[in-house]
């Protein structure tokens, strides 16, 4: 009979910041600011759901029942992920028989393709970089596709910015149509006036 070695991980040994420590620090730092301006997206297009659901119009006889679906709605957009939002997002544009939205395909698909992007950013695994500083983080979707992109700072930062652009273009959609953008000072009519008058 074979004898069993049995061990166990020495975290005394590991190195400085284990399991980071293969990337620069501001590799880490992008990768961190590119994955926030993700979580921004994701907030914007929910403050966008909430303003072109609070906006559209209704018929006497629609009126009870969108309320009551309204709530479970704008309950749904604050935990779902980014590919749902831009799903709900897209309805919410559509049902609106005022949105002024006159590139949402082309939107809408940037912002699905962005969304695979934040999943491997996300949800990789990170592996060692080459001499240029560039990984290929392990990540594999639910088509079995491996992502095989070597992706560096300056890839991040790229990314960051088209995220950034996404973001101006959602709260557009939503400020072009004469509205205040939920949650900010800017111009426009605010959406919801919740003080009592």
């Amino acid at each position: 009979m074979t004898e069993v070695i049995r061990s166990v991980v020495d975290r005394s040994n590991l190195p400085t910041d284990f399991p980071t420590h293969l990337h620069t620090a501001d590799f880490w730092e992008s990768l961190g600011r590119t994955v926030a301006t993700f979580g921004l997206l994701e907030d914007v297009l929910c403050k966008a759901i909430f303003a072109f659901t609070a906006t559209r119009p209704y018929s006497d006889t629609e009126i009870n029942d969108a309320y009551e679906q309204w709530l479970p709605k704008l309950q749904r957009a604050l935990f779902d992920q980014l590919g749902r939002l831009i799903d709900t997002y897209e309805k919410a544009v559509l049902e609106h028989p005022d949105a002024t939205v006159s590139n949402l395909a082309e939107l809408l698909d940037d912002m699905r393709a962005a969304s695979k992007i934040r999943n491997v950013l996300c949800h990789g695994s990170w592996r060692r970089p080459d001499q240029n500083g560039a990984s290929v983080p392990f990540f594999v979707n639910r088509q079995n596709e491996r992502f095989v992109t070597p992706i560096d700072k300056a890839w991040l930062e790229q990314t960051r910015q088209h995220v950034v652009t996404l973001i101006c273009a959602v709260i557009n959609t939503v400020t072009h149509m004469g509205w205040q953008f939920p949650g900010s000072a800017g111009p426009g009519v605010p959406v919801w006036n919740d003080s009592k008058a």
